[in-house]
């Protein structure tokens, strides 16, 4: 009976050392599990990280080729980069159960004991030792670094009431109370932020990564830890409260370098894959431009003058806003008693809550302030993509005047320029959305024109994006008012004499 061709179920039955030795089992380090498991997964062709998008050609390969070469790791890059989740991933490369001897603290091979407590126990019982079986779920420790971490709580610590309750001297390795890296002895162990450990913290992992080992206040314990240490970190000139020590990253075998997704595809993926809609939400159906539009929000927040680039824009912000998107929507079916609706353009001012809080904004930024900065990066998004469903109103301007061809908005402008103005009420019915989207001279022509087998609430959605598409290249003005967006003739709002008040006592305009 060998070891490894036992099934999960059969490996439970195994209680005590005699039968785990009867089994053929061998010990093997926890860095010969990641590699012998993903050889097998790259010789099978199946997928190591599932849900990981756009690293395929990347980011992925170096893992790999870090895992084959048996390397620490250290994942460099700006928050929102899925360092995190790669790392937890890792632990589906691990066996499914080891072996550990029942009540180790210190998860101790049954084979190949370390702790004082594993071995005093095996030279009591012998075969009849107990074991138990560490699942891989089980086997991953994640630590977030924070200044206030201290060596005592990574490595371990004397304990002074161990050693009294027991009536151990100080020199008696057994006092020791072992701190997180120990106990993750035959684990994944990840450190989060670490330049935001202090350097004095950082120097007591040397002896871990070099040597395998740990040292506790001078006790002459020989403990060769079995780890697999994997580090997250954002690039050292972004953050200011530390920075790895050069010792310490130079006992990091391999740093590789992750990068925000590389088309709005991929970033759409992940948005759609990792936002999380509630239950009754189904009453809101969207489609594929709101979702371009969401993603490309993030895209003009990273090239935004703005937007802190160092600080980068996480893409929990596109999950997110999202998620507030549709939450809009929902509110304003809720608030109408319907019992289903479509999403609006409108409903981007359900995003700017997302946006303000998941961006760092620069000097200039915040004297814009984070809501203005938010609604001018909506703007941007909506006069990228307009360009992609319809004509560039600026080439129409320009060809109009060189009489060149005509001009398929003109019907439209020309309504604002008769005094018209339109309110999209943040809230209103469908029937009254509708009804006034059609009021515009020239609007339902269009759609006709450009998309003509678009139908309802689709054609609606259009009508109203042609609408924001006209305003973000000037050709037409739109105000943010608190419950609703008013739309109207640029020239007239550029001239409104309200916006002046008369200040008789001087005789001026102010």
């Amino acid at each position: 009976m060998q070891y490894k061709n036992l099934k999960s179920s059969d490996l439970l039955k195994i209680q005590t050392l005699g039968d785990l030795k009867s089994s053929g089992y061998q010990p093997k380090t926890i860095k010969d599990e990641l590699r012998e498991n993903l050889i097998l997964k790259i010789k099978n062709k199946e997928k190591v990280f599932e849900g990981i998008w756009g690293f395929e050609d990347t980011v992925i390969p170096d893992i790999e080729r870090a895992i084959l070469s048996q390397h620490h790791i250290n994942l460099l890059g700006l928050r929102g980069q899925a360092k995190t989740r790669i790392a937890r991933l890792m632990v589906n490369l691990l066996d499914e159960y080891v072996p550990v001897v029942t009540g180790s603290e210190l998860n101790d091979d049954p084979l190949n004991p370390l702790s004082r407590f594993a071995k005093d126990l095996i030279a009591e019982h012998g075969d009849n030792t107990p074991v138990s079986w560490f699942h891989r779920d089980d086997r991953y420790t994640e630590k977030l670094a924070t200044p206030d971490v201290s060596v005592a709580d990574l490595i371990g610590d004397a304990d002074p009431i161990k050693a009294a309750t027991l009536r151990l001297p100080y020199s008696d390795e057994r006092v020791v109370h072992f701190g997180l890296i120990p106990r993750s002895h035959r684990c994944i162990f990840v450190i989060n932020e670490l330049p935001d450990l202090q350097a004095r913290i950082q120097v007591s992992l040397f002896n871990i990564l070099q040597e395998g080992d740990i040292q506790i206040r001078g006790f002459k314990i020989r403990l060769p830890l079995d780890l697999q240490f994997v580090f997250t970190a954002n690039p050292e000139d972004y953050t200011n409260r530390g920075s790895i020590v050069t010792p310490l990253k130079d006992r990091i075998d391999s740093q590789i370098v992750t990068h925000y997704p590389k088309s709005l595809e991929i970033g759409k993926k992940i948005t759609l894959q990792e936002a999380k809609l509630k239950n009754g939400q189904e009453i809101v159906s969207t489609n594929h431009i709101m979702d371009d539009l969401v993603e490309q929000i993030a895209i003009e927040a990273r090239a935004s003058e703005f937007v802190d680039a160092k600080s980068g824009v996480s893409a929990r912000m596109t999950i997110s806003a999202y998620e507030n998107l549709v939450s809009a929507a929902e509110r304003r079916a809720l608030l109408n008693g319907e019992d289903k609706t479509y999403v609006r353009v409108a409903d981007l001012v359900g995003v700017i809550p997302a946006v303000c809080g998941k961006v760092e904004l620069v000097y200039e930024g915040e004297v814009e302030g984070p809501v203005i900065v938010a609604q001018n990066l909506i703007g941007k998004a909506i006069r990228t993509q307009f360009l992609n469903y319809f004509p560039d109103p600026e080439k129409l301007k320009k060809a109009a005047k060189e009489k060149a061809g005509k001009n398929p908005y003109k019907p439209i402008t020309e309504w604002f320029m008769d005094g018209n103005t339109m309110d999209i009420l943040n809230d209103s019915a469908d029937s009254d959305y509708s009804a006034r989207l059609r009021t515009i001279d020239g609007l339902d022509d269009l759609i006709e024109k450009v998309y003509p087998q678009m139908q309802g609430r689709e054609k609606l959605f259009m009508m109203e994006f042609v609408l924001h598409g006209l305003a973000e290249f000037s050709i037409i003005s739109k105000k943010t008012l608190d419950k609703s967006l008013q739309f109207k003739d640029l020239t007239d709002s550029l001239f409104d004499l309200d916006k002046f008040k008369f200040d008789e006592d001087e005789d001026d305009y102010r």
